[in-house]
């Protein structure tokens, strides 16, 4: 078994202690960088709130991205389907006709 791994990451100007796998830090890292970067962007855009709503508008993002994405994996299995039903009709009409 992987011994586990002990970070700490920043996200907005934040830090918090995490214990990982060796083969997700990158991951995780590149996921605070850029949230740390969305929560800059708000920042600068945005000067009346707070650093809360910055993160609140920078996981809603991420998220829709998510769901969209999720979205779009499921198309090929439905075109797939498609397929195999267009298949068993014409077998169908060739037996009929």
């Amino acid at each position: 078994m992987e011994e586990k791994l002990s970070i700490r990451v920043n996200v907005a100007d934040r830090y918090y202690p995490l214990k990982i796998d060796r083969k997700d830090e990158e991951k995780i890292r590149k996921a605070a960088k850029m949230i740390n970067e969305k929560v800059l962007q708000y920042k600068q855009r945005y000067t009346d709130k707070d650093t809360q709503d910055f993160l609140a508008m920078a996981a809603l993002q991420y998220v829709i991205k998510v769901i969209e994405s999720d979205s779009n994996s499921e198309v090929p299995e439905v075109i797939d389907e498609l397929k195999d039903l267009n298949s068993e009709l014409e077998d169908f009409l060739k037996d009929k006709y």
